[in-house]
């Protein structure tokens, strides 16, 4: 009989037998470097910024939808991220590194539902919306205006609301068709009517479509005349039914 080495280890029918001939290749306390240059490393980190904004979003809609987080905490915690992500984007060569929403979001493997809404729209849920009024905020309101009789508030609501509405209208009519023109003031619009109403007037729809195609246009990109014209069509729409909700 001749002895048997004494295997170290229990084999398997899978079990690989280390060699000494082989040596590592990878120096593990060596930094791994993503970026040769200052400006390549810029780039990666606006793209991290940009995917930890992206991922806070989405959880802070959520937590809006949940009503776990007050109306004002909201709007100025989403404003804030959506401020970020548009500074980020405006350098053009993350631009073209981080390409669009969606491609971002297949590369790196996000399901954002709420957050891509929200960043297509460009406005907090609140802002687009009416913000939710309490029953003691009605209660109070009503007792002391009639229903059919408007506030000295809310009157200037309504005109803000109406000269806004007709600043929009000359700056189509005028050929002022560059996003960085018209989205503020398409801004200004929806928030100055739902200071005046809380109904969901007809066509109200129109103008967040139009906020939602203005707001992933660059800057300095301009509306074609064919949009042009169903812009103004839209907005007359929309005009037409925020004045009947006065009535």
């Amino acid at each position: 009989m001749y002895a048997q080495q004494q295997l170290a280890y229990a084999p398997t029918p899978y079990s690989y037998t280390p060699s000494s001939n082989l040596t590592a290749t990878i120096n593990l306390d060596e930094e791994v470097k993503l970026a040769d240059t200052a400006a390549e490393r810029d780039i990666y980190e606006s793209l991290a910024e940009i995917y930890s904004i992206v991922i806070t979003l989405d959880a802070l809609e959520k937590a809006y939808l949940r009503d776990s987080i007050k109306e004002s905490e909201y709007t100025e915690t989403c404003d804030r991220l959506l401020r970020q992500y548009k500074s980020n984007l405006a350098d053009e060569s993350v631009l073209a590194a981080f390409g669009d929403l969606e491609r971002f979001k297949a590369e790196w493997d996000l399901e954002v539902p709420k957050a891509t809404e929200r960043l297509k729209i460009g406005l907090p849920a609140t802002v687009e919306t009416v913000p939710t009024r309490t029953a003691s905020q009605h209660r109070t309101s009503n007792s002391h205006t009639p229903s059919n009789a408007p506030s000295a508030a809310n009157a200037t609501a309504i005109v803000s609301a109406s000269e806004n509405f007709i600043t929009l209208f000359d700056a189509v009519r005028m050929n002022i068709l560059s996003k960085d023109t018209l989205h503020p003031i398409l801004v200004d619009t929806i928030q100055a009517v739902n200071k005046v109403t809380d109904r969901d007037f007809e066509n109200k729809g129109k103008i967040v479509h139009w906020l939602i195609t203005l707001n992933q246009m660059r800057a300095a990109e301009e509306l074609s005349p064919e949009q042009a014209r169903e812009l103004q069509f839209d907005l007359n729409a929309a005009y037409e039914g925020f004045k009947a909700t006065l009535e």
